[in-house]
């Protein structure tokens, strides 16, 4: 097939079980000029490249005119969509209640209580003989942290899931198609879901808990705090960020657990493997597939001149099983050494909730691994999420 579709057919949900034969094709091409005009990047070494390059922009402000499509009135503009120097001004009042050098225990206090979790979910288990991993327990883990982590009260996840599926429908790459619509009842989710999280936070000034919404608004520093409408866009992407790549990071990992019997018994025989298991997961079975970069000036690629302004996709999970890069990359292998994946990106956007995620599927695959000696796929391949950018099992049924 022609290579300037190839955007399209990754984007085809027929393909969402198996896309890596299109990311080979992708590596084989080098760059691939897509119909609408965007480039698609494929090989490890330039995506690494680029990430780190200061003339690629996250910002679809820096967008041409036709990529652009129209502005919201509402629009909130997230540190994850930003460069610097604001993006790392952001970023830096972000990090002060979540990790070091201000909050340096604040993970791993929380590991007791991950696990206490993950150990109720699985109670639940008893005397049933099929579940499904993604509503039993990849779902509620993370949701459950990161509601305890923000503030948030466990009850309202109903009100919020559907705010979060829409902002992630609105943010996914989708070539050819107008992404105004898209962006407007997106953007009109993120709002509502910002009024509500400022809100909550707003009830704790003066009255703070253990918590970050309630850090946020009761910063002493005045040089610390953020605006109403950047708590608003930070607890946003918090929240969203928190718990959707984690559900697919546990899904992705149980299902290729099952379907590797041989490495899923060395792990429950060495469980001191996990956390380098944990990323080669990252590696093999990516959260998340591509992320979209803005060329702030005409730029090489693999001797392809990449004009100012045009959407540059990047293909991290094709990066992640680049033969140049990975010693046999279509292998699943916990033991891999030298394994610098771009499961969480890099550069300046480098996801600063990687700690969480990683010891949150550490923990999770710890009590479920015991659990697993016996069990069989209900279906493979699984339903996937709709999403090629977030790609991961909507349901993982598995019988007991």
């Amino acid at each position: 097939m022609a290579i300037d579709t190839l955007l399209e057919r990754i984007n085809d949900y027929a393909n969402r079980p198996d896309p890596y034969p299109l990311y080979a094709e992708l590596r084989e091409a080098g760059v691939a000029r897509q119909t609408d005009g965007s480039y698609l990047i494929g090989a490890y070494h330039d995506i690494m490249a680029l990430l780190h390059d200061p003339r690629i922009s996250a910002d679809r402000r820096n967008l041409a005119a036709p990529y652009r499509g129209l502005p919201q009135e509402e629009e909130q503009i997230s540190l994850i969509v930003l460069d610097d120097p604001e993006h790392h001004r952001l970023r830096s009042l972000a990090m002060r209640p979540f990790g070091p050098p201000h909050s340096p225990g604040r993970l791993d206090a929380m590991r007791d209580e991950i696990a206490q979790i993950a150990e109720e979910l699985i109670e639940a288990f008893d005397g049933r003989a099929r579940i499904d991993i993604v509503d039993d327990f990849a779902y509620p883990l993370p949701v459950s942290v990161i509601c305890r982590l923000l503030g948030v009260p466990r009850e309202d996840e109903p009100v919020f899931r559907e705010w979060s599926a829409t902002i992630i429908d609105s943010a996914d790459i989708k070539p050819g198609a107008d992404p105004t619509e898209r962006r407007r009842v997106g953007g009109r989710a993120r709002v509502e879901m910002g009024r509500y999280l400022v809100d909550l936070a707003e009830q704790r000034r003066g009255h703070p808990r253990d918590d970050m919404l309630s850090a946020f608004v009761n910063e002493p520093d005045p040089a610390g705090l953020l605006t109403r409408e950047e708590l608003a866009a930070t607890a946003v992407l918090l929240l969203i960020a928190g718990h959707e790549t984690t559900v697919n990071l546990i899904t992705n990992g149980v299902l290729t657990l099952l379907r590797h019997p041989g490495q899923l018994e060395r792990l429950r025989r060495e469980p001191e493997l996990l956390p380098n298991a944990v990323e080669e997961l990252l590696r093999y079975e990516p959260p998340v597939h591509m992320r979209q970069r803005t060329p702030l000036a005409n730029i090489d690629v693999a001797g392809t001149t990449v004009p100012k302004g045009v959407p540059l996709v990047l293909m991290l999970a094709s990066g992640n099983r680049d033969p140049n890069r990975f010693r046999d990359p279509e292998r699943f292998d916990p033991t891999r050494p030298d394994n610098q994946h771009l499961g969480f990106g890099s550069g300046i956007h480098l996801c600063y909730g990687g700690p969480l995620a990683r010891i949150e599927a550490q923990i999770a695959l710890a009590a479920l691994i015991p659990r697993l000696g016996t069990t069989t796929l209900v279906q493979d391949p699984p339903p996937y999420r709709r999403s090629a950018m977030l790609r991961g099992p909507r349901h993982l049924p598995i019988e007991l």
